[in-house]
């Protein structure tokens, strides 16, 4: 005979059955946690256990300014991103960017799954968003140098520097084949010839280290905590647009394409980068970002990319025309295209709620949305996040190093390209003399640091004063260069009866382009900025001189070279002016060939070499040597 059961004893019972359960639950073994379980093995365990809401907050990049710690933690985001000169702060210190980026990386881990996100930022010649960092050459300028293992170790330092601010995940490097000056990213690219631009992939192992030599290839790779995810961009085309227009048409059959543009997105592939970022501009009509054959298609499933694929800034709103004018189509056509995270700036819930909306509403299939995520998961595992989320302060030493600035002081010095010294052959002026009575340095670009460096700098169009940033100025470093008895006279745009007046020994004129970046540096000119032309007439007619061209691409120069003694590109050389005075005083020679065809006149462009009407003012691969 059963006895009856208390009230009392019913609710003990129920007790002691919700602890059993609580304490089952908090033993319960998380496979993704264990690092020693198989990389495939973790993604399926941590995707099996996420809901719908958590997926597609792995897809979506926000810009730090929308969104808070908190805001993080209820939407799930999986990346967080700092624009262009977006900081903590003015001026912020690498110990200020590890506390903001670890801020939101512990509201991602205090969700229910714990994932951790990426932070990314455009650190494209250096982590050129952060105060006191070393800005090295743009690409435009790496080119020139031929030398594939420099930009490599520039690579990894650039690595060393973004990781010392808690940014673990780059937007770079661009593998654009520029093939028309007048285009405002052309400083991006490494080259007009996919060959040059194939070699400077290693940047990537620079980024991310090499790969092991019995790893698959397309599979991402990442060495350590030292070493951040590199993004090759932007696929695909984007060099080639019609009269260089940025965000334009790519007007090409597909073995030029292929040829021209694709081949440096294979050997990044090949050496396991992580991501790819999708170009703003169409081919043959059709948006990249739209183009299902193209990512889903050809990258995806031709190549074999096993990284994820990522939108540009606000990309997938430029699908329709005028953009964001149907947003809930534009998300539909970029994700079944293949874009896996998209970068927003400010409309989060927005993007969440309508991709949400097309998958229950079966617009999206889930299959898409699985894809899209385990790529993700597969990359944050590979780095290493699960297992080493927060940034510690142990490389805020390598910001702006001295290490580094060596490295960026010997990359300006190899990308220097002489373009003519002296007005006959016997004639030199190059390299000049240290030990001279009086030197004239003139031009807007010789004592500021925001033209030397160009756009992406502290800004996206870069500034155009010295101030927010460290480094040397090419006056400054011809100060330092000189003998201690000679006087170095500067003078921005002098009048012709004063530098007659004065009796140089010889002038160095730097004059170029100021800052740009995208479609703010279009230009169908070409032309080197005001007063620069007035300068080099008044200077270079009284004085034996030599002009240094500080710019993102070839210019025009042909109507007063024949008043030049010595013509030096210098491209955008960053903040180690040191570099330009090393070589014009002949401590190092010249070496740099020219990675970029130089027009007569902008008349002749596109031109590239190759091209069955080429006649050039200087061809490519031309570069005198002292």
């Amino acid at each position: 005979m059963m006895k009856k059961v208390s009230k009392g004893m019913k609710m003990k019972m129920l007790m002691m059955v919700l602890m059993v359960a609580v304490v089952t639950e908090a033993k319960e073994y998380m496979k993704y946690k264990d690092p020693k379980q198989p990389l495939n093995a973790r993604i399926r365990d941590l995707m099996k256990r996420m809901s719908l809401e958590e997926k597609i907050g792995q897809m979506t990049q926000i810009e730090r300014m929308s969104v808070s710690p908190t805001l993080l933690n209820k939407h799930f985001i999986g990346s967080v991103l700092s624009g262009a000169g977006s900081s903590p702060s003015p001026k912020a210190s690498a110990e200020e960017w590890v506390k903001m980026v670890n801020a939101f990386q512990k509201a991602a881990l205090s969700t229910r799954l714990g994932i951790p996100i990426f932070y990314g930022a455009d650190a494209t010649h250096g982590n050129n968003n952060v105060y006191n960092a070393t800005i090295f050459p743009h690409n435009v300028g790496l080119g020139a140098t031929r030398d594939p293992a420099l930009v490599k170790r520039i690579g990894a330092a650039t690595a060393l520097e973004v990781r010392a601010t808690g940014i673990n995940y780059n937007f770079a490097p661009s593998l654009a084949v520029c093939r028309d000056p007048r285009w405002g990213q052309c400083f991006e690219s490494y080259s007009e010839d996919p060959k040059v631009v194939r070699a400077m992939t290693e940047f990537v192992p620079g980024l991310q280290g090499d790969i092991p030599p019995a790893s698959r290839k397309g599979v991402p790779f990442l060495a350590g905590k030292t070493k951040v995810a590199a993004c090759a961009k932007g696929f695909v085309g984007e060099g080639g647009t019609v009269h260089g227009i940025d965000k334009n048409n790519t007007e090409l059959d597909f073995h030029r394409l292929l040829s021209i543009h694709m081949l440096p997105y294979l050997d990044s592939i090949r050496k396991g980068v992580i991501s790819v970022m999708v170009a703003y501009s169409s081919w043959n009509g059709k948006k990249m970002h739209a183009n299902r054959d193209l990512l889903a298609g050809f990258l995806k499933h031709k190549l074999k990319f096993r990284g994820f694929i990522i939108s540009s800034w606000r990309g997938i709103d430029r699908i329709t025309d005028p953009p964001h004018s149907n947003y809930s189509h534009s998300i539909q056509a970029g994700i079944l295209a293949g874009i896996d995270i998209v970068m927003l700036e400010d409309n989060l819930t927005e993007f969440i709620d309508d991709l949400t909306y097309q998958v229950k509403n079966n617009s999206i299939p889930m299959s898409r949305i699985d894809d899209a995520v385990w790529r993700i998961l597969r990359a944050k595992f590979t780095m290493g996040l699960f297992e080493n989320p927060l940034a510690d302060l142990s490389l805020v030493n390598q910001l702006g190093s001295q290490n580094h600035r060596e490295l960026a002081r010997e990359a300006v010095r190899r990308s220097l390209v002489l373009l003519k010294n002296g007005k006959s052959a016997n004639q030199p002026l190059l390299p000049l003399k240290k030990d001279v009575r009086k030197v004239l340095v003139a031009g807007t670009h010789a004592d500021n640091l925001g033209y030397q460096c160009g756009g992406w700098t502290v800004e996206w169009q870069g500034v155009q004063v010295s101030d927010p940033i460290v480094g040397t100025t090419v006056l400054n470093a011809i100060r330092k260069t000189v003998d201690p008895s000679t006087q170095v006279v500067h003078m921005k745009n002098p009048g012709m009866d004063l530098v007659k007046s004065q009796n140089f020994s010889y002038a160095i004129v730097v004059v170029g382009e100021v800052p740009y970046a995208e479609e703010y540096g279009d230009s169908t000119n070409l032309t080197i900025i005001e007063p620069g032309p007035s300068t080099i007439r008044n200077v270079c007619r009284v004085v034996r001189c030599v002009v240094v061209i500080i710019s993102g691409r070839p210019v025009t120069i042909e109507p007063y070279l024949d008043k030049i003694d010595a013509l030096v590109a210098a491209w955008l050389p960053g903040t180690e002016g040191q570099g330009v005075a090393d070589v014009l005083f002949g401590q190092y020679g010249f070496t740099g060939k020219l990675a970029r065809t130089w027009f007569k006149s902008v008349d002749q462009l596109p031109m590239s070499v190759g091209d069955l009407r080429y006649d050039p003012l200087f061809p490519f691969g031309f570069g005198l040597t002292t």
